[in-house]
């Protein structure tokens, strides 16, 4: 009799046990939706310039998800202006994941942003760690379009001394063709700018406006090559290009926010450039490559020029709503206002 009883037993040890496996389970994975909701959520606040929102559904850091909560604290520091705290979050990101290539690419940018910054020695050390990391994220992902790009631009700006070389940003260029050909007629035309072959560096950026996965990123571009040859009606016109492509391309927002600068940079149609940034600001297609809060102070020194007080202590407060950490929102909410361009 004693024997059906343990059987039973068992089989009730047996199935609380897999229940217990199961509520486990149900927790673990329960708990890592949430973590991956937050970090969602961190992303979303980062791309749409909410720098302070980010920072604050990341702290504490996660002890799982850790590698991409890193990555999205180190992008926030970089629109910060943080170079330090950028790098290092970054270098913890790649600590835990050593085979992300874009975590190599982000950690390889914020080096770049604190070379620039060094004094030389420093400098000369950083940038060695810059190409480093910059050569990672391609080895490891070969079809990964911004690293190759920021490789390419390394190799073409920096010296022999610290691994450039024209030579191997023309490699990378090739490298290009076959993933962004847009990018490679980009990288060809800054590597014939620097080279002042003003006439081909012209050609490769017309090219990269057909050839281009999103176009109105490289009429910007030619826009730009414009402005620096003061060509301002071919500017002009370049400009409107853009516009109108990024109007049909719903992930072209930072254009409206790129041409806007362009605008303010060569004193050109301060209105339009206003209207830009209202545009830009009002539209769900915000990214962190055009943070919203800088988006706010080019338009508070606008407001500011065309003798709107009110208007610009407005987009001031709405800079700092979005980063109080940001000093150049910080010192233009104290300084008295200028007529000189924006430099955000």
């Amino acid at each position: 009799m004693s024997r059906p009883r343990l059987v039973r037993t068992g089989l009730a040890t047996t199935l609380l046990g897999a229940a217990m496996t199961l509520g486990a389970s149900a927790q673990g994975a329960g708990a890592a939706n949430s973590q991956n909701s937050v970090l969602a959520q961190a992303n979303a606040a980062l791309q749409s310039g909410e720098a302070d929102k980010a920072v604050g559904l990341l702290t504490p850091v996660p002890a799982s998800g850790q590698a991409e909560a890193r990555n999205v604290l180190c992008r926030v520091h970089l629109m910060l202006q943080q170079w330090d705290a950028a790098a290092s979050d970054c270098e913890e990101a790649v600590r835990q994941d050593g085979q992300n290539s874009n975590d190599h690419l982000w950690l390889g940018r914020a080096l770049g942003e604190k070379a620039a910054r060094a004094s030389f020695l420093t400098a000369f050390s950083l940038a060695k760690r810059t190409r480093a990391e910059f050569e990672q994220a391609v080895q490891l992902d070969g079809r990964n379009v911004e690293a190759l790009s920021d490789l390419g631009d390394f190799y073409r700006q920096a010296p022999g001394v610290v691994g450039g070389g024209i030579d191997k940003a023309q490699g990378v260029a090739g490298q290009l063709d076959k993933v962004d050909a847009g990018r490679a007629h980009r990288l060809r035309g800054n590597i014939a700018e620097q080279q002042k072959d003003y006439g081909t560096a012209e050609r490769e950026y017309k090219l990269a406006t057909t050839a281009g996965a999103h176009p109105a990123a490289e009429w910007r571009n030619l826009a730009a090559f414009y402005g620096r040859r003061k060509r301002y009606d071919e500017m002009d016109s370049a400009i409107k290009s853009a516009l109108s492509a990024a109007r049909r391309d719903k992930h072209a927002g930072v254009a409206l926010y790129d041409c806007a600068g362009l605008l303010i940079e060569n004193h050109r149609d301060p209105a339009l450039a206003a209207s830009l940034l209202g545009e830009y600001l009002a539209g769900s297609e915000k990214s962190e490559e055009a943070p919203a809060f800088m988006a706010h102070l080019r338009l508070a020194q606008l407001k500011q020029q065309a003798g709107d007080a009110a208007g610009a202590e407005k987009e001031r407060a709405a800079a700092l709503a979005l980063a109080h950490e940001y000093k150049p929102a910080q010192e233009s909410a104290q300084q008295q206002p200028t007529n000189q361009p924006a430099r955000f």
